[in-house]
């Protein structure tokens, strides 16, 4: 067993550890008074500093939650080490070699703690994928692919770009070599174990370190590049470890800490090319999630580095989102947070859709530099994104419009400015301000005839012990499946087959479907989960598949896909597989088939009979929509034949 670090040791690195170069890396801080500094704690949410520091003592303290330390404890809770772990992280960041009681230096492989093994690991793993991309002739796809997107060999070596060999051992062997164990390599998701040992995690893929807010390299992101890549899977992220929580990492964020410090302004692109775009573009305050949608643990980091405090000027926060429906979804999901902010917030959306990267390629470092100073603020994107969904060349649609935009109005913080809002929104639906106002004034009310009802409401559970959903999760909650309707309870049997029995479905079987043919919204995400782990895969274990699917799937299904991997099925199975029987499947597959085309074709009967009654209906649109009908009707005759 390890000995303890010599207590000489400690006070040595105690001592040389400057407490506010350390938390200058989670937290910009400011001046406090004499010998003081302050900024936002990074222990809990709060808009107004609490959180101070004395340099010259070497301490630290929350006035808000009152968690205070010096700088050991200050690393021991950050970043969740032990106090060994601290000390060791702290002295291999000043240089300094430890020594240790009980028979001097620790077993071979344990000189530094299990996040500092893991660290290096994926140190060790950057410098083979990048060496890999610039040697290997099988990367010859991967530099391609930066090529085709503005990026060159010095763009590739800025961000530690680099390329997984096919092979599927090549890391591993390697870090093997270098001193790492089975176990070090598959905790950090770096390798996984199958039945004929170590395999590497990503395989064939353009792979991005992913670092921490210090620097340190703690996952990739891997991205798709051979069409007979086994995982379909555009890109596939560092699963969470020990060292990788993605919840609260944001990629790019090392680089982009120093910028969004100085410019108070922090930018939130949708991929790490995005990321390299802005940033090569002179926009170096761009991050992006990692593969998880943008949430409450990642607004807490920011806010802590851009001083986003009530009591300074307004800091300012620019997201860019692709122009499609899912782009929409996004900023919406975005001004649903927004009063966590005390900063401006603002969406930049380039013409046609374009994402950073792509506007480079086609019109320059100018035009993204143009996309983030032109973007506009998020309440006249979310109003505009709201009231685009009604016509408003009927009165019913201008009404609908109105009554669906006041409660954003009203949820402005800033209540002098609502008066300016109203007049704009009014222009925009083309009614009179006062119409605007009543809406804004009806939707006062009954938000606050919502909060006195919740506050009003007897708890149910302890708040202390169970914490409450945040506001995303909240939003995300689906209703339950009601297994009454015989459709429904289809739809269930079918998800349970595909989580419990993935080796009876074929890769055309799952293409059939498509997610708007499940009727329930809860299992319409379970199937987005299974698409997004890639369709059933052969030779993989129940409990790994289900994980991908869990993974894959919204976080508000998780129960539910849960509880249909273990569920019983109301069939028998085949004697001699073990397997439900092919006939039982094939009815399942055909129900679902059979339910999304009958609700299809009643959509186009309903718009025909609609053209029917418009005196301005083009006579080409209604016979392409005819055209359609007849099509749709022909694969419903055809699909009740193979049926029978």
């Amino acid at each position: 067993m390890a000995g303890r670090i010599k207590a000489e040791d400690v006070a040595l690195v105690k001592e040389r550890s400057s407490i506010e170069d350390v938390v200058r890396e989670h937290v910009t801080l400011r001046p406090a008074g004499p010998g003081s500094m302050k900024g936002l704690c990074p222990f809990h949410d709060e808009k107004t500093p609490s959180f101070n520091i004395r340099p010259v003592v070497g301490a630290w303290h929350c006035f808000g939650c009152g968690e205070g330390g010096d700088v050991i404890s200050f690393v021991q809770k950050v970043e969740h080490l032990t106090f060994t772990e601290a000390i060791e992280r702290l002295a291999q960041k000043l240089g300094l070699e430890l020594h240790y009681e009980e028979g001097g230096r620790p077993r071979d492989g344990e000189t530094l703690g299990r996040r500092s093994r893991l660290v290096e690991a994926h140190r060790v793993a950057q410098e083979f994928y990048h060496h890999a991309l610039l040697n290997a002739p099988e990367a010859r796809a991967g530099r391609d692919f930066l090529r085709e997107r503005g990026f060159d060999s010095e763009a590739a070596k800025r961000f530690g770009v680099g390329f997984a060999p096919r092979g599927g051992e090549e890391l591993s062997r390697h870090l093997r070599a270098k001193g790492f164990t089975d176990e070090e390599v598959t905790l950090g998701g770096l390798s996984g174990r199958g039945s004929r040992g170590l395999y590497d995690r990503f395989r064939g893929r353009l792979v991005w370190p992913i670092r921490d807010i210090t620097g340190d390299t703690v996952g990739f992101g891997a991205r798709r590049l051979y069409d007979d890549d086994r995982i379909a899977a555009k890109y596939l992220n560092t699963s969470e470890t020990p060292i990788y929580k993605k919840s609260t990492v944001l990629y790019g964020l090392d680089a982009a800490k120093k910028s969004i410090a100085a410019e108070r302004k922090a930018v939130i692109v949708e991929g790490y090319t995005d990321v390299m775009a802005c940033h090569l573009a002179g926009i170096e305050g761009a991050v992006a999630t990692c593969g998880t949608s943008f949430g409450v643990d990642h607004i807490k980091v920011l806010r802590r580095i851009m001083r986003d405090e009530a009591d300074l000027a307004p800091a300012r926060v620019v997201f860019t989102f692709d122009g499609d429906a899912a782009g929409q979804k996004a900023a919406m999901r975005a001004f649903g947070e927004d009063q966590r902010w005390a900063s401006q917030s603002f969406v930049a959306v380039a013409e046609g859709g374009m994402d950073p990267c792509d506007l480079r390629i086609a019109q320059g470092d100018d035009a993204v530099r143009h996309l983030i100073d032109d973007a506009v603020p998020m309440f006249e994107f979310a109003v505009r994104t709201t009231i685009n969904r009604f016509d408003m060349s009927t009165a019913e649609g201008r009404v609908q419009a109105m009554r669906a935009a006041a409660p954003i109005v009203n949820s402005i913080r800033d209540s002098s400015m609502r008066p300016e809002y109203i007049r704009t929104v009014s222009g925009w639906i083309g009614v009179e301000v006062e119409q605007v106002q009543a809406e804004v004034s009806r939707a006062q009310r009954m938000a606050a005839r919502d909060a006195k009802e919740a506050q009003d409401t007897p708890a149910l559970r302890d708040a202390d012990s169970v914490p409450e959903p945040s506001v995303e999760e909240a939003r995300a909650a689906l209703p339950t499946p009601d297994l009454r309707d015989p459709i429904v309870f289809a739809e269930r049997q079918l998800l349970q087959t595909l989580l419990q029995y993935p080796d009876s479905f074929s890769p055309d079987d799952v293409d059939k479907v498509s997610s708007d043919a499940f009727t329930a919204p809860a299992h319409r995400a379970v199937f987005d989960g299974v698409r997004g782990a890639g369709g059933p895969q052969r030779g993989l274990s129940v409990q790994a598949w289900a994980d991908r699917v869990t993974q894959a799937a919204p976080l508000a299904v998780h129960g539910l896909v849960a509880e249909l991997a273990v569920a019983s099925l109301p069939t028998r199975m085949d004697r001699a597989t073990g397997l439900p029987e092919r006939r039982y499947i094939d009815a399942l597959l055909m129900r679902v088939q059979e339910v999304s085309l009958t609700r299809k074709i009643a959509d186009a009967m309903s718009a025909m009979r609609r053209m029917a009654t418009d005196p301005h209906t083009d006579p080409a649109q209604a016979r392409t929509l005819s055209g359609e009908l007849q099509e749709l009707q022909r694969e419903l005759a055809t699909l009740r034949d193979q049926a029978s």
